[in-house]
């Protein structure tokens, strides 16, 4: 199997092939990531992503139409990053006739710490909404989530995780992890988790190579957009 991932959700752009057997599947051989690449980008991922798929497809020596499916982020992050890899993720899909699966940025930044950084350890994913309430979801140290991903006010953190992890080790992570490291003072046995805190490509191929197909692959905001839409026109009389 031969899975593209890819990632614009954030303050990144990266794009990274996985190969191995098919969950499930027989055969020789451990699944990897051969060929990834990575960039913090904050703007201008529309126009490197495409290139940047196509550059570590060329270096794995595969094709578009070599591949099984498109992984992709479906947030929640920026509202204009979730959208430029996902048409990416469908044109691609539509043009070479592959399934699109969806991994949120939580699974994606989860996933992406060594289990020896976790072990032992609740893990609490923080991800920068733009706004003051960030985007969180807490995993316990398998990875397991304990909750729904929730946007709390700031000031309503502490209570939130008190309800979902009243105390033991407890491992931050993600690109708002640093802002939110002041609000959890309270917490004696909180550390920070190594990395740029953003998803990586890498993550999104592996977690997707084992994820179904044939579901909705939708944009997961967990708010709604900062968009004004235009009113639509209302017709003149006789018209």
């Amino acid at each position: 199997m031969k899975v593209l991932g890819l990632d614009t959700a954030t303050s990144g752009c990266s794009a990274a092939l996985w190969q191995g057997q098919a969950p499930g599947q027989a055969g020789d051989g451990e699944p990897r990531v051969t060929v990834r690449r990575h960039a913090p980008m904050a703007r201008g991922q529309a126009e490197v992503l495409v290139p940047l798929a196509q550059e570590v497809l060329a270096e794995a020596g595969v094709g578009f139409a070599d591949l099984d499916r498109v992984a992709v982020t479906v947030g929640p992050g920026a509202f204009t990053g979730l959208r430029i890899a996902l048409a990416a993720a469908r044109g691609i899909a539509v043009a070479h006739d592959l399934p699109v699966v969806g991994v949120t940025s939580f699974d994606a930044i989860a996933h992406g710490i060594p289990s020896a950084e976790r072990a032992g350890r609740a893990v609490l994913v923080a991800v920068d909404s733009r706004r003051v309430e960030p985007f969180l979801q807490l995993f316990d140290g398998d990875l397991t989530p304990l909750g729904d991903p929730a946007m709390p006010d700031p000031a309503a953190i502490p209570a939130w995780l008190d309800a979902l992890c009243p105390s033991g080790p407890l491992l931050l992570a993600g690109d708002a992890a640093a802002a939110l490291r002041p609000l959890l003072a309270g917490r004696p046995d909180l550390i920070m988790a190594a990395g740029d805190g953003l998803p990586d490509a890498a993550v999104v191929a592996a977690l997707g190579a084992s994820r179904p197909t044939g579901l909705p692959v939708e944009p997961f905001y967990l708010r709604p957009p900062d968009v004004t839409l235009p009113k639509a026109a209302i017709p003149k009389a006789g018209a």
